[in-house]
């Protein structure tokens, strides 16, 4: 299998000394692991992904309309019906909505404040799951409690007004479907968005978003889904977890996140590579389109940094500075995940990959190779 960036042998290699710093007696049974994709296309192009691959796939997003879950256009049912149309030839692939994305979740705070208001949103969440035949709700508020899109109303009450929401769908839902949420990997969101004793019990798992650890907001660069803490970083994928198991989450309910894209900044000096420097956020490049923009080819230089397992690129022509993940880290993030008995892996987003030995193959590779 070829992989852009990377010989195959340093990816084998890499991983393999990973594997044996971080396996442990509570590493998980390959069959148990989640993979899910997270997914904003349409229903043309889902022929050409694998879905044989996936566990769960989440269609991003719907959105509040007064206090119900509403699907925005025609276009979406007909992509959420196809997707629930996989499930004929691939059984075991489960089909959630989500509520929300970043700048999706205006009225949150208000709407679930209300007793009345949540009631109603269980309700369209069951009137919509009966009527698609998807399998449960995946939450993406961002976030509870704390800033987040800019302008979005955002109060302390909303952290149990999250737990009475999560109560009233499950009460709703009963306990075949599924309710999963997407959490922001800070410390912030750790300690003010959610009371995790009262949620997770309830939940079937929660998706750590690790990645944008630096953000389009950001005016330094840095490693935005990166694996371990630096020095200089200390948000990181084993950060997160560790964080979450401290406050008592069950690490078989820890799902945790890859990104198939890249965040690039501009106007950034030759020093250090372009780590850690001042610079302008430029832009998001799909995984799929990496050949085409941020490789040898196109003058970048590749690195890895030791300290934090993360790829980066740097041209020093065009003083660009580009983070991501590749085949090398996000097979060892799903090797993590096996190692530290996590529930799985998920991603944002497939039409972000390439249908043919992309992101996805790797995770799949990974999960399924060794014990």
């Amino acid at each position: 299998m070829k992989h852009p960036f990377f010989p195959l042998l340093f990816i084998i290699s890499s991983c393999m000394a990973f594997a044996c710093k971080t396996a442990a007696p509570a590493a998980r049974n390959k069959a148990d692991l989640a993979v899910i994709a997270y997914y904003s296309g349409g229903s043309v192009q889902l022929p050409q992904y694998k879905w044989e691959q996936l566990t769960e796939v989440i269609f991003s997003f719907c959105h509040l309309r007064g206090n119900r879950l509403a699907v925005d256009n025609a276009d979406d049912s007909l992509a959420i019906q196809s997707l629930v149309d996989l499930k004929k030839k691939h059984p075991h692939l489960k089909v959630l909505l989500s509520l929300g994305g970043w700048g999706g979740c205006k009225t949150c705070s208000p709407v679930f404040s209300t007793p009345a208001g949540r009631a109603e949103f269980a309700a369209s969440v069951l009137e919509l799951s009966e009527a698609f035949g998807t399998d449960g709700i995946d939450l993406d508020w961002e976030y509870p409690g704390i800033e987040g899109y800019p302008g979005h109303e955002f109060k302390p009450e909303d952290r149990q007004n999250f737990t009475l929401l999560v109560k009233e769908l499950r009460r709703v839902l009963g306990k075949k479907r599924e309710i999963s949420f997407a959490a922001g990997a800070s410390a912030d969101y750790f300690e003010h968005s959610v009371e995790w004793a009262e949620v997770m019990p309830l939940v079937d798992r929660v998706n750590l978003m690790t990645y944008d650890f630096i953000s389009g907001y950001s005016t330094v660069t840095g490693h935005h889904t990166q694996l371990l803490s630096t020095a200089e970083q200390e948000s990181s994928v084993d950060y997160s977890v560790r964080y979450l198991k401290n406050l008592g989450v069950p690490p078989a309910k820890i799902v945790i996140g890859a990104a198939f894209y890249a965040r690039t900044w501009e106007q950034v000096e030759n020093v250090n590579h372009g780590l850690y420097q001042p610079g302008k956020f430029k832009s998001f490049i799909s995984y799929s389109k990496f050949p085409q923009t941020i490789s040898p080819d196109q003058g970048f230089e590749l690195f890895r940094d030791p300290a934090s397992q993360a790829p980066y690129a740097y041209s020093a022509r065009r003083k660009e500075f580009a983070t991501f993940d590749d085949a090398t880290s996000v097979t060892m993030k799903t090797q993590f995940a096996r190692a530290k008995g996590l529930g799985g892996i998920m991603f944002w987003e497939l039409v972000c990959d390439l249908p043919e030995n992309g992101l996805l193959q790797v995770i799949h590779d990974a999960k399924t190779s060794g014990k």
